[in-house]
């Protein structure tokens, strides 16, 4: 009973902190991409709900994550770090779902963006094209000055017309763009969040399905933290299988690879329940062989006993 409050402290906080985290990213990130924009034109707010349904897959992985690293680190029984877990994010993920969706009528928490304006002379660029700004940033047809590789320059007084063809204002370069492996995690939560969002609005029943079948299937991937004797090597040995357990939901939630699968269950499954059925069925079986290699665990010892008496 003592480990499982202190696990459902441990947990508590972690989704916590990482459910902020991830909304505080998502408004960063935004204004971020509205400051890039020439020219710079007002725009509401992002809707904390959007940010929070994308927010939500995040927590459930990182949380459970960290939370069988704890269970691990504690010595817990892993019936007690597995079930404990599951029971855990269930509750979560249903409470942060219906909290979300009392939150979708409210108005954009944050004001919106106001315009930045910048001199005439601003210089903008796109790999080695670059332009030339001659009014202010404001006036998306003014005149400009368009610096093609291998060209000569090339001044446009009206940036339109038969021959004169304007060119696409680039963003505005405000650092190195983030590594693609960090874009395609951020990317594969927004399809995670999308497809959780779109069964919580459509039907709730498949909505719990999804996200217990999920949370069943990560939980049950507790015996990664005991495949070695350093727990911060098992952790990042979770923290790769976690990524490709994210590849794979996006995987199985594309619409050919679901009619694909209920194909072959020949109608007998609806397919939205498809995913929710292979995600089960991946987490029983993970169950089952951390079971057996307990059991094999244990008869060992018990030979190694009795051998030594």
């Amino acid at each position: 009973m003592k480990n499982f409050a202190k696990l459902i402290l441990f947990f508590s906080l972690s989704f916590t902190a990482f459910f902020v985290i991830a909304i505080l990213l998502k408004f960063i990130t935004s204004w971020l991409d509205l400051t890039r924009i020439i020219p710079i034109e007002t725009r509401s707010g992002e809707n904390f709900a959007e940010a929070a349904w994308i927010a939500l897959p995040a927590a459930l992985y990182f949380s459970i994550l960290l939370s069988l690293n704890y269970s691990s680190r504690r010595a817990m029984s892993i019936f007690t770090a597995i079930l404990g877990t599951i029971i855990l994010a269930c509750a979560f993920s249903a409470g942060a779902s219906l909290g979300i969706g009392r939150t979708e009528a409210l108005h954009p928490v944050f004001k919106p963006v106001s315009p930045i304006k910048a001199e005439p002379g601003l210089i903008v660029s796109r790999g080695d094209t670059s332009i030339i700004l001659l009014r202010d940033n404001s006036d998306v047809r003014g005149p400009r000055v368009v610096s093609i590789p291998g060209r000569p320059l090339v001044y446009q007084e009206v940036p339109i017309g038969p021959n004169n063809t304007i060119l696409p204002l680039p963003a505005i370069s405000l650092g190195e763009d983030f590594p693609w492996f960090l874009r395609s995690i951020g990317i594969d939560f927004t399809l995670s969040a999308g497809e959780l969002k779109s069964r919580f609005e459509s039907d709730y029943l498949s909505f719990a399905a999804y996200a217990f079948s999920l949370i069943l299937f990560l939980s049950s991937l507790c015996f990664i933290m005991e495949l070695s004797q350093w727990p911060l090597a098992n952790l990042f040995i979770g923290a790769l299988v976690f990524r490709s357990i994210l590849t794979l939901e996006t995987f199985l939630n594309s619409r050919e690879i679901n009619v694909l699968i209920g194909s072959y269950l020949d109608g007998r499954v609806p397919n939205v329940f498809v995913t929710p059925l292979v995600f089960c069925t991946l987490g029983i079986l993970t169950l089952l062989f951390t079971l057996l290699t307990r059991m094999v665990r244990g008869i060992g010892r018990k030979s190694r006993r009795s051998t030594d008496g």
